[in-house]
This record gives structure tokens, C-alpha cells and sequence, in this order.
């Protein structure tokens, strides 16, 4: 996984995280959903990358 995509990932997961907190603060189920989906896409990207590098080794 390179450092480009760890970052990407990374700000994805936090950007789910804020919205999901946004969304908790304002009572917005729908933005909690979302950050939650943001959040769920990153950690597949993540795992999806963790494979593929473990196939490199």
C-alpha cells in the first residue's frame, strides 16, 4: 500500500468520523448514517490494499 493511498484512506476515515459526530451533535441520523458509510468504504479500501501487499512480500 503506498503512502498516497494510506493517507487518502486515512482522511476518508476521518471525514466519516466527523460527519458521523456532526450528525450526533445535530441529532441528523442521516448524516451519522453517512459518516458511518465514509467510514465503512475506508476500511474496505484499507483491507483491500493490506492484500494486495501482502501479495507483494
Amino acid at each position: 500500500m503506498g503512502l498516497d493511498d494510506k493517507i487518502k484512506n486515512a482522511a476518508e476515515d476521518l471525514a466519516g468520523k466527523a460527519k458521523e459526530a456532526a450528525g450526533k451533535v445535530t441529532n441528523n441520523d442521516k448524516l451519522v448514517a453517512e459518516g458511518k458509510a465514509d467510514q465503512a468504504k475506508a476500511d474496505v479500501k484499507k483491507a483491500g490494499e493490506d492484500v494486495k501487499d501482502a501479495f507483494k512480500n
